[in-house]
């Protein structure tokens, strides 16, 4: 993550052994959080299925939208700033498949949202709830950021001065859509525990504990990952030309 204790970026010296644990401490946290969630539906609530039972199938859903919205993305977010010594190219492809794996899982989380709605007898109503129209936008937003980020960057690449003026907004909509992305996955949680009773039934305590752990460690995970991202002594150190750059560098 450095190449001693500190590392020169313009005329700030600072120190990155507090970058490294807080780096090391998101990747704890954001494991936990998705162990929690793992166990929570694999254990307590019927466990996972495909189509063969849909209530089982809708299990993804909470699953695979944090792994790519918050974990995946959190960690693509961050990889420019972790491998800062790593040539350039080798970070990009990090990142951009990270960002893959991100829409992976989040394309088949809202498929499983849906089919466990249509798929139903009778069928139940689609983007009804704030939680599904806020995280359907986080969704949406994330696709067109990462559109017009590869086209400005990659490939066809715009021109330098282009490029300049985005990068700005890039930047900011990167941090804004993981934010969006992390208010909805704390909203379709609480809304699930109410819908299940979970938060009134003392039968079922152990349940409202993971779930609430669950949402203290993606709140945290997130911090940590704004925090460095947002840190100006953490920048990659400045190169002489401008090429792609991170959903929020």
């Amino acid at each position: 993550m450095g190449k001693g204790a500190f590392d020169e970026i313009g005329s700030t010296r600072v120190t990155l052994k507090w970058f490294s644990c807080m780096v090391l401490s998101s990747q704890i946290v954001g494991v936990i959080a998705i162990i929690l969630l793992a166990v929570l539906f694999g254990q307590y609530r019927g466990g996972f299925a495909w189509t063969s039972d849909i209530n089982k199938e809708f299990n993804y859903h909470p699953l695979f939208m944090t792994l790519g919205m918050i974990f995946f993305y959190g960690d693509a977010i961050l990889a420019y700033r972790v491998f800062r010594d790593v040539k350039k190219l080798r970070v990009k492809i990090l990142h951009g498949s990270l960002l893959a794996l991100s829409l992976i899982f989040a394309s088949i989380g809202l498929k499983a949202v849906f089919d466990s709605h249509n798929l139903a007898d009778p069928p139940k109503p689609n983007l009804y709830s704030l939680h599904s129209w806020v995280g359907l936008t986080a969704v949406v937003l994330f696709g067109a950021q990462w559109v017009c980020g590869f086209v400005s960057f990659l490939f066809p690449k715009l021109s330098e001065e282009i490029r300049k003026a985005y990068m700005p907004s890039h930047k900011f909509w990167g941090k804004a859509i993981f934010i969006l992305a992390v208010g909805a996955v704390l909203m379709g949680i609480t809304e699930y525990s109410i819908f299940k009773s979970i938060y009134g039934d003392d039968k079922v305590k152990y349940q409202r504990n993971l779930i609430n752990f669950f949402g203290v460690f993606v709140l945290i995970f997130a911090g940590i990952i704004l925090y460095l991202v947002s840190n100006p002594g953490y920048q990659r150190p400045p190169e002489n030309e401008i090429e792609h750059v991170p959903l929020a560098d």
